[in-house]
């Protein structure tokens, strides 16, 4: 099947869209995330690091990172014939977490990539997306050289309620990121589930 079109002698799929954010510190693999997965070629709102923003910007445990998301990634990903993600990528600064709310209308739950580096980097967007009763996965980030830790000491050490889901993952490998959307996705089906049953008892 070829998107939008559907195989001779059947209907066409009318897919169902769903809206998934990609939220985390600075320089921890979000553009990169959406990039490696995207159907289309993604949009990006990416500037270069200024001097005038290194007191505020940073850099250390990414000091080869020249750019920074200052709006949104965008991108598109085809799980089945009838189910498409947009993703949107948050700008991982805190003077840009103004856009978040924008960002967040209508999203039907979020990745938020860690870095064990960095992990304190993560504290605001899983403070965001617990606030908001928005269901999140943690991804963690496996860069090179970056120390790896048993997944129940990463759960402990970031506070993480038991139902939070939270795997191991690549942002460059599309294998593993679509496992990680996937996950997300099978999280707030089962959220949303619970939810509704929590209401009408």
């Amino acid at each position: 099947m070829i998107f939008g079109r559907s195989e001779r002698g059947k209907p066409p799929v009318e897919p169902v869209t769903l809206k998934i954010l990609v939220a985390g510190g600075f320089g921890v693999g979000k553009t990169t995330l959406v990039g490696a997965v995207s159907e289309i070629r993604p949009l990006r709102t990416e500037e270069l690091l200024t001097e005038a923003g290194r007191p505020v910007d940073d850099t250390s445990g990414v000091e080869g990172k020249h750019t920074t998301t200052v709006a949104m990634d965008f991108g598109r990903i085809t799980l089945r014939e009838d189910l498409v993600l947009y993703l949107f990528g948050t700008p991982g600064q805190e003077r840009f977490w103004f856009m978040w709310d924008e960002l967040s209308e209508g999203a039907l739950g979020a990745v938020v990539l860690a870095d064990t580096r960095r992990l304190e980097d993560c504290f605001a967007a899983v403070d965001y997306f617990e606030r908001r009763a928005i269901p999140f996965l943690v991804g963690v980030n496996c860069f090179e050289g970056a120390p790896r830790y048993p997944v129940e000491d990463v759960r402990q050490a970031l506070d993480l309620d038991d139902g939070v889901p939270l795997m191991m993952c690549d942002a460059r490998d599309r294998e593993s990121v679509k496992e990680a959307l996937i996950g997300v996705v099978q999280h707030a089906m089962a959220y949303a589930a619970e939810h509704r049953q929590t209401v009408t008892s």
